[in-house]
C-alpha cells in the first residue's frame, strides 16, 4: 500500500495511492482506521512530504564506501543525529539553493524508515515491527556551511534542504533494493540500498534504550554516495520496490 499526503483546496490531506488516482482519507493512517473522502487524479497532485514528523533523526556514515571516501573511521555502534522539519519539501517541490552558497552544494539518496507505533527499549524483532512503511529523503547540504560552522544549523536544515516522499510504502523489503541517483536523466551513483553499516532495526534498538519513539517519526539511513547540483538541475533518487522522489534545483530568487 502506498500512502501520501497532499494539498487539497489549501490544506493537508492524507491519501491511498493507486495508478491514476489517490484517494483521499479521513485521517492519518498512522493514528486510526481511515475512510475514503474523495479523490485527485494523480497527474494534478500537490505533492507534501508524506509526514511532518514529530522527531526527525537522521543517521551519518552509514555506508562502507561513504566511510572510505571521507577517510572516517568506521562506527562501532548505532549512533543518530537530528534534523529540522522546516527543511522538508515535498515531491516535485524545488530544492532552492541559497544566494550565499558557494562550492559543493549536493544531493544524497537516502533510504527513510516511517515509524508506526510507540516504541521504547525496543527489541530487534519489535524494531522490526515498528516500521510502518518506507519513503525516499534527498539529504540536500552546503558542504562550505558545513565545515565553516560548529553544528548543521544551515548546511543541511535550510528551508527545502530535504525533499522527501513520494510516497510512503508499506509492502517492501526495503533493504533488498536499488538505490539511483540521476541528474538530468543520467545516472550519478547507483548501489544497494541495504549495504549499510548498521541496518535500521539496529538503530532503532539503541535508540529506544535512551529515547521513546512515536508513531510518524522518521529515520534517514545515510547515503553511499552524493552528487553535484546546479540551479536548472533536476535530481530524482529512485528506490526500486518504492518509487522515484524528483525534484529541480532553483536559484533563491530565480524560481525558474
Amino acid at each position: 500500500m502506498k500512502y501520501t499526503r497532499v494539498e487539497v483546496g489549501g490544506r493537508a490531506v492524507w491519501g491511498r495511492v493507486g495508478e491514476e488516482h489517490i484517494e483521499l482519507l479521513s485521517e492519518s493512517p498512522l493514528e486510526g482506521d481511515p475512510t475514503v473522502i474523495g479523490s485527485v487524479p494523480v497527474a494534478e497532485a500537490r505533492w507534501l512530504p508524506v509526514v511532518v514528523p514529530p522527531v526527525f533523526y537522521a543517521v551519518g556514515m552509514n555506508y562502507p564506501r561513504h566511510i572510505a571516501h571521507a577517510k572516517a573511521e568506521t562506527p562501532s555502534r548505532p549512533e543518530v543525529g537530528y534534523r529540522a522539519n522546516n527543511a522538508l519539501t515535498g515531491h516535485r517541490s524545488p530544492i532552492v539553493k541559497p544566494a550565499e552558497v558557494e562550492g559543493r552544494f549536493e544531493a544524497e539518496p537516502e533510504l527513510v524508515a516511517v515509524i508506526g507505533r510507540t516504541l521504547k527499549h525496543a527489541t530487534y524483532d519489535e524494531a522490526r515491527k515498528s516500521v510502518f512503511g518506507w519513503t525516499i529523503g534527498n539529504d540536500v547540504s552546503a558542504r562550505a556551511w558545513q565545515h565553516e560552522d560548529r553544528s548543521f544549523w544551515r548546511s543541511k536544515n535550510s528551508d527545502t534542504f530535504k525533499p522527501m516522499g513520494p510516497w510512503i510504502e508499506t509492502d517492501v523489503d526495503a533493504l533488498a533494493q536499488t538505490t539511483t541517483l540521476r541528474v538530468n536523466g543520467e545516472v550519478r551513483a547507483s548501489f544497494a540500498t541495504g549495504d549499510m553499516v548498521f541496518d535500521p532495526f539496529d538503530h532503532i534498538v539503541e535508540l529506544t534504550k535512551h529515547i521513546t519513539m512515536h508513531p510518524g517519526d522518521v529515520l534517514w539511513m545515510g547515503a553511499e554516495s552524493t552528487c553535484q547540483l546546479e540551479p536548472g538541475d533536476t535530481v530524482d533518487i529512485e528506490i526500486s520496490g518504492i518509487g522515484v522522489l524528483s525534484n529541480p534545483v532553483h536559484s533563491e530568487g530565480n524560481p525558474s
